[in-house]
């Protein structure tokens, strides 16, 4: 009981929503894709993972090279 106004609250939110169109921002959606960018995409990608090189280091290089004696 009592759905009904809940059930009309959300048919109008649906509504707003499906017929709401607000104006496009060509300008920012152009910065956005990247190409108001002047760094190139690996430059982007270490600032993520904060590593420098292409791969990061997990120590497999000198826990490898100490099995080999």
């Amino acid at each position: 009981m009592g759905r009904g106004r809940q059930k009309a609250k959300q048919t109008k939110v649906a509504r707003e929503l499906k017929y709401f169109s607000p104006e496009t921002d060509y300008a920012s959606l152009q910065r956005e894709l990247g190409n108001g960018d002047s760094r190139s995409p690996a430059d982007q990608s270490s600032d993520v993972d904060g590593a420098t090189g292409d791969e990061p280091d997990d120590g497999y290089g000198s826990w490898a090279s100490g099995q080999g004696r």
